[in-house]
């Protein structure tokens, strides 16, 4: 029996962990599970040393680092002394895991980063850790196994997890129906995000920005994305009075049937470039961060379309360029500009082409089977 130990510490990182235990079992009985995670893991037959809403604060206060740092300390003192695993499989969650991953080196364990940071956006001094205490390198990006192999470190190239999981569009009739949207207008989608921090510097301007777009285009109406993991009462908190739609947890069926999206900057934007549905990515913070995030940036673009295609065919309106004036241009582009229009939707086919169609679960869990059962 083969044991193998799972670190993730936000919700789609769990996600995909599940998935590829779901894998594992399905070729082999001979493994055992343990990990951090939460309800998705669990379900998927794995044990939980802690839960991931004891890890996934956002933020960098005194108390979340001490937080860390305690459970880094009891997690390396179970895993050397206790549970001995095979393999620990990190998954995203760049900061924590990095920072465990030299500990289990230190101890002889065998360290596979699954869903790795991307150094080629910032810090790209990362690379240098992840060469000294990660023994395999499991990258959903073709662009970054050469960047990887240029350091020397083992990488397998596993295909982009929403390849397989994005689910198909919806029906726009029975979305339609189903939220009392009328057929006859154009919808604009607004997501603003799925943490507290975002929706603080991102609600006020984008209802601002549907508000422009309402007086002067009637025949436009519009939807909110609230994220599933958003309370009701904060995320009311931020949208105060605001006369929209409110849609939770239909994240994917909402991008697939709007005509044009308004998105803060993530992997949001991949899967509305999937659908192939036009938008526009606002995004902004606290300045002292966007100072830090300029100093370690490698490369200039935000936007994960952008960023593959190596193109800026998708508007990035970032910190001081985020107004509700030039979100509601943006917006009026897409939707009355064909040729803007139809320019986007091409660019956005192409992206899917430039990325595999492996199923990403199933390829990190046949490298972690070659690894324990050579």
């Amino acid at each position: 029996m083969k044991k193998i130990f799972i670190i993730t510490g936000e919700y789609s990182g769990e996600i995909h962990a599940s998935n590829v235990v779901k894998e594992l079992k399905k070729i082999s009985s001979d493994y055992e599970f343990e990990g951090i995670g939460g309800d998705n893991l669990s379900e998927a037959g794995v044990k939980l040393f802690e839960h991931i809403k004891n890890l996934s604060a956002v933020g960098i206060s005194p108390q979340i680092i001490i937080n860390h740092i305690k459970l880094g300390k009891r997690l390396v003192d179970y895993l050397k002394n206790d549970y001995k695993p095979d393999l620990v499989l990190l998954i995203d969650y760049g900061g924590f895991n990095l920072s465990i991953s030299k500990y289990l080196k230190q101890a002889g364990i065998k360290v596979f980063y699954y869903i790795p940071p991307q150094v080629w956006a910032s810090r790209k001094y990362r690379i240098k850790r992840i060469k000294k205490y990660v023994d395999k390198v499991l990258c959903i990006f073709p662009f970054e196994v050469p960047l990887y192999q240029s350091y020397g470190i083992d990488v397998v190239y596993c295909g982009h997890p929403l390849i397989s999981q994005l689910p198909q569009p919806a029906s726009k009739i029975a979305f339609f129906k189903k939220h009392n949207l009328d057929r006859e207008k154009k919808l604009v989608s607004v997501f603003p995000g799925s943490r507290v921090f975002e929706l603080k510097y991102l609600m006020s301007v984008f209802k601002d920005a549907v508000k422009i777009l309402k007086e002067k285009h009637p025949e436009i109406q519009f939807c909110l994305s609230q994220a599933p993991n958003l309370s009701d009462s904060v995320y009311q908190e931020f949208l105060g009075n605001c006369d929209v739609k409110v849609i939770k947890g239909e994240n994917q069926a909402l991008l697939s049937v709007s005509d044009a999206l308004i998105l803060a900057s993530g992997t949001v934007a991949l899967e509305a470039c999937l659908y192939k549905t036009p938008m526009i990515i606002a995004y902004r913070g606290p300045k002292i961060l966007y100072w830090v995030y300029l100093l370690v940036r490698c490369i200039k673009r935000v936007c994960l379309p952008n960023i593959i295609a190596d193109k800026s065919f998708v508007p990035e309106l970032i910190q001081d360029d985020v107004s509700a004036e030039n979100i509601a241009q943006h917006i009026e582009v897409l939707l009355y500009n064909r040729n803007a229009r139809e320019e986007m939707i091409y660019g956005l086919s192409q992206i899917k082409e430039k990325l595999s169609d492996k199923k990403s679960s199933f390829e990190v869990a046949k490298a972690i089977d070659r690894e324990l059962f050579p």
